[in-house]
């Protein structure tokens, strides 16, 4: 694992067709342990998943990974770089607990369109536990009239 590529997403099979995903984060600092050096950001599975699939195939492709790649019987993470891993953590985060395909899609498209530094700063609140419900729940708002 180097610094270049401090996320990985790795596929959570249910069944032969059907899969989640669970994105990772290098710890940094203090937090880092040897036994586990990554921590859990999100885990995103069924509709709100499959209305951002877009955006996942996109991350890979840019990373050097094929849309093919991805599939419910891959053993092996992806590994992403720092604004692909931000985006998409941001983007689970901010759907995963949504139904409605509106407000998924408005998200989606709010989510592509930000400049990094403000996906960074959406990133940050949404990740840490202490705030990060409030948060995630302001950055709905923001972007979908939730």
């Amino acid at each position: 694992m180097t610094g270049e590529k401090p996320f990985e997403l790795r596929v959570l099979p249910f069944t032969e067709s059907d899969y989640g995903l669970e994105l990772r984060q290098l710890r940094v600092n203090g937090e880092r342990q040897p036994d586990n050096p990554m921590r859990i950001v999100v885990r995103a599975w069924g509709i709100p998943l499959t209305a951002v699939l877009d955006h996942v195939l996109e991350a890979l492709k840019k990373n050097g990974y094929r849309g093919s790649d991805l599939r419910a019987n891959r053993k092996v993470p992806f590994m992403l770089d720092e604004e692909h891993g931000v985006r998409l953590g941001l983007l689970f985060l901010a759907v995963k607990p949504l139904r409605k395909l509106g407000r998924i899609e408005a998200i989606s498209r709010a989510v592509r369109q930000m400049e990094p530094e403000e996906a960074y700063y959406w990133f940050s609140k949404c990740s840490q536990s202490d705030s990060s419900r409030r948060a995630c729940r302001a950055l709905r708002i923001m972007m979908a009239e939730e």
